[in-house]
């Protein structure tokens, strides 16, 4: 058969196999790099630790979804407890620096909406870095937990409590254990909110700074149980 090329062009049947090996250089896999691979890596593995917990999770699946071989898992963390440690360790930094910015500036009920705000932020815009946060593991990372976030918020809350209590008169000894008790009201009503989404984040936390400030504004010099003699 004779070759139809254009004169001055070169022979289809040379250009053809030129043409085949461009189109695979073209659709080769690019290699990427190795901090580029980590955080990929430890998004997928946030997003899985969400869904399933940690036992659930498994390196086979965080390798499938970032299309890389077990190894490279491996080499990054060392293993499944690796990865969820670095996983858990960037939410609980992530959640303290949050609230703990929200803390710095303020009148104390300022300070108290601002706190408020900033736990139900997080809960609403990182969905899955709270889910991994409340989720129970039999692996206990070295940043800790939402418990251990929250009882660094408490020790915070405790010092402003403190100096407040002093303004107005009241035992300053307590303000640990009323630290921890508006802490902790926050802590649960926002884990409730996650799934409810009802009300809005801005009138949840009006209600919450609602209820804190008022009771906190007529607190009692030595409250006393009516229920029980003493």
């Amino acid at each position: 058969m004779t070759d139809q090329s254009e004169p001055g062009q070169e022979p289809r049947a040379r250009r053809a196999p030129r043409a085949a090996a461009a189109s695979i250089k073209g659709t080769a896999r690019v290699r990427m790099p190795a901090a580029q691979r980590r955080e990929q890596l430890i998004a997928i593995g946030r997003q899985l630790f969400a869904e399933r917990g940690f036992d659930a999770t498994s390196i086979e699946e965080v390798a499938a979804r970032a299309k890389v071989s077990k190894p490279v898992v491996y080499e990054h963390f060392g293993g499944k407890e690796g990865l969820y440690a670095v996983v858990v360790d960037r939410e609980v930094r992530a959640l303290l620096d949050r609230i703990t910015g929200a803390l710095t500036a303020g009148d104390p009920r300022e300070l108290l909406e601002q706190a408020a705000l900033a736990l139900l932020d997080y809960i609403d815009q990182e969905p899955h870095g709270f889910q991994v946060l409340v989720r129970e593991s039999p692996v206990l990372s070295p940043g800790g937990n939402f418990s251990s976030v929250m009882n660094d918020v408490a020790h915070q809350v405790e010092h402003i409590l403190a100096a407040e209590f002093k303004a107005r008169e009241l035992d300053p000894k307590f303000a640990e254990l009323y630290s921890q008790a508006l802490v902790g009201m926050v802590a649960l009503v926002g884990q409730w909110w996650r799934e409810a989404r009802k009300p809005k984040k801005e009138m949840v936390a009006a209600h919450l700074v609602n209820l804190a400030w008022n009771g906190l504004s007529h607190l009692e010099a030595k409250p006393a149980l009516t229920t029980r003699s003493r």
